[in-house]
């Protein structure tokens, strides 16, 4: 039942990212260049609907599955910062974070297979060069699991 709610779920926010341009090269590099602001509208809905959605879940306690919430706060690191900067420099170069990567290939836009194989290159090498950056930008040790937490 989860598998498919989550197949339906993926497929209304693929829908929507495709319909409203924000998984369309020239909405996003508009929105970069401060050309075109519509985008900054979708961001500002997104952002107001997930922090409904948080305050829900915290308020009754429980993930949508029914099992209790566990949700703390991450520690704040020097690794945030680069971090941040990093994906957007991506972002802003390939028009794409991870949810419009799979939309536009499914849209069957050639370039997003680019993409896809950069996204995945570079959370493997992270992981790989994980234990060099830590010591080198000060960053926490490395929270294994299945990720949940």
């Amino acid at each position: 039942m989860l598998f498919v709610f989550m197949i339906v779920a993926g497929t209304v926010f693929g829908l929507l990212l495709s319909r409203s341009g924000a998984a369309d090269y020239d909405y996003i590099q508009a929105m970069f260049l401060f050309e075109n602001e519509q985008l900054y509208g979708i961001l500002c809905v997104a952002v107001s609907v997930a922090a409904l959605g948080f305050w829900l879940l915290k308020k009754s306690g429980r993930t949508v599955t029914g099992e209790p919430l566990n949700c703390r706060p991450k520690p704040s690191h020097p690794g945030n910062i680069y971090g941040g900067l990093l994906f957007g420099v991506g972002w802003s170069m390939t028009g794409m974070c991870p949810g419009p990567i799979l939309v536009n290939i499914g849209e069957g836009k050639l370039y997003a297979i680019c993409a896809f194989v950069g996204a995945i290159a570079g959370a493997y090498s992270f992981g790989a060069l994980y234990p060099r950056l830590q010591r080198w930008l000060g960053l926490p040790a490395m929270e294994e699991g299945p990720g949940q937490g």
